[in-house]
């Protein structure tokens, strides 16, 4: 019976499910309530659930303890908890709405997809690290209504595998940079996200073993906890996943899957060396273990200088699976095009399910992208200047507004990956976030183990005033919570 699974034994499980239930006009424990009963009715919480108890919970979303159990009385007063001796607080299913609403449920990147669903709400949102549309997007897709459009509707536009002529712009591109690639080794997605889902379907089986970086992408991590896998973290430095953590991982756990972020790690923003991408080939050929890369991010560089290193595919022995994944998430978010490059079996094994899943992606955006591939460079390099810009302009205002929080500044990516001074809980500096109008990810849903709870990923691509003001936001969140603490409230009860 899942309802035995203890998923909010922690405290910030349950607030992830919550969103920013703490806005608006008055007390907090009936927000608190309200918020609790809504995502108990759309059945996020699952009928027989524990919830936390009151001190862990009140830890987790920086209120005193009053204002938990007056919540959790109200519930009990409006018929959807009951409090049980010996076996807590649990939801009773009395009030329980039908299911398939279409809420997110589950899972540490909840709140990352649940914000993309709900849209732009009041507060400042730091769950998505995307910038608008680069202007060549623009002007490529006039060239595809202008010259090819007539030839894309002369036929039926069904491709399972990719657009030809997108396969082709990609194997070319990898073959330059030194992984020579056929099209028959490149499969279309809708998004690397897809890309990633696809290849947790083909090697995953319930009980099986993913070895991941610490951190990681909770979205991505959350693929592979839907197959029912155990996840096992490896810490990064600053050249990428530790080899000798590694090495280790692999031999006690023989896993099924080895994944990593080696181009502008999210969200670490570290640029895997080539010396590091050779050992980690060499010890997954040694153990036998697939590796996906998950490239998503490489062509947001930093540095108007660096070259990036040939894809961790390239430096594989023979035999050897590596599947690297790759998007336009750094040219435009909503370009929803990826791909996977890998052995042609694994391609067309992949190929099986995505046709089951969607016939194949839509063919006017891969158009679109089989002009842009053989630009992408040029684009990312052009880019350069502005995300320096920006990148320096979030660090300037951290630095003065916020003195003691403290990061790495990345080889590139889109965001800094802070850590906030004293061993201070990011899950409950979230809570008073939020009260302050910005919504934050806190690290631990960027990690498999729950640990880098002390860090926060702040993404710098924005304008400017709007950093500005979200600076000035977590500036105030981070000083009531230095001076005060969690905030205290002495419900009102009527006595009848």
């Amino acid at each position: 019976m899942r309802a035995e699974v203890d998923r909010f034994r922690r405290g910030a499980a349950l607030a992830a499910l919550l969103g920013e239930w703490s806005t608006g006009p008055g007390p907090l424990y009936r927000k608190l309530a309200d918020a609790l009963s809504r995502v108990a009715e759309e059945g996020a919480l699952e009928v027989g659930e524990r919830l936390p108890s009151e001190r862990e919970l009140a830890r987790s979303l920086a209120v005193s303890r009053s204002t938990v159990v007056a919540a959790y009385d109200e519930l009990r007063a409006r018929d959807v908890l009951d409090r049980r001796r010996g076996s807590g607080t649990r939801v009773n299913g009395r009030n329980r709405g039908p299911r398939g609403d279409g809420r997110v449920r589950g899972g540490q990147g909840t709140a990352i997809f649940q914000r993309l669903i709900d849209g732009p709400g009041p507060a400042i949102s730091l769950a998505c690290a995307a910038d608008e549309a680069a202007v060549e997007v623009g002007q490529v897709m006039r060239e595809v209504v202008a010259k090819d459009l007539d030839e894309l509707l002369s036929e039926p536009g069904y491709h399972p595998h990719g657009l030809p002529a997108l396969r082709q712009a990609i194997a070319e591109r990898y073959t330059r940079f030194g992984l020579p690639t056929t099209a028959d080794e490149v499969l279309v997605t809708t998004g690397a996200h897809q890309a990633l889902g696809l290849l947790s379907q083909v090697y995953l089986r319930p009980g099986a073993t993913v070895v991941t970086e610490s951190p990681s992408w909770s979205p991505c991590l959350d693929i592979f906890r839907e197959a029912g896998v155990s996840l096992v973290a490896v810490p990064l430095d600053e050249e990428g996943i530790d080899p000798n953590g590694l090495a280790a991982a692999l031999a006690e756990h023989e896993p099924a899957l080895l994944y990593v972020m080696p181009s502008f790690h999210n969200p670490a923003g570290v640029l895997m060396s080539s010396a590091r991408r050779r050992a980690v080939a060499e010890l997954a050929s040694r153990h036998g273990v697939a590796v996906v890369e998950d490239n998503a991010y490489a062509g947001q560089n930093l540095s108007p200088t660096a070259s990036l290193p040939a894809p961790l595919g390239a430096y594989a022995e023979a035999g050897s699976e590596t599947l690297t994944l790759e998007s336009f998430k750094g040219i435009w978010g909503g370009l929803r095009i990826g791909w996977i490059r890998g052995p042609v079996g694994i391609i067309e094994r992949c190929a099986r399910r995505k046709a089951l899943a969607d016939l194949g992606s839509p063919v006017f955006e891969q158009a679109v992208a089989a002009r842009l591939v053989p630009r992408m460079e040029e684009i990312g390099e052009r880019q350069v200047v502005s995300r320096r810009q920006q990148c320096a302009l979030l660090e300037r205002l951290l630095a003065d507004r916020l003195a003691g929080w403290t990061w790495r500044r990345p080889d590139g990516g889109s965001s800094l990956w802070v850590r906030l001074p004293d061993g201070a809980s990011a899950d409950v500096f979230a809570q008073l976030a939020l009260r302050h109008g910005v919504e934050v990810i806190p690290g631990s849903t960027m990690d498999p183990s729950g640990a880098h709870d002390d860090h926060l990923r702040i993404p710098f691509a924005r304008p400017r005033r709007e950093v500005e003001e979200l600076v000035d936001r977590l500036a105030l969140a981070w000083t009531e919570l230095r001076r005060h603490g969690p905030r205290e409230e002495t419900p009102i009860r009527p006595i009848v």
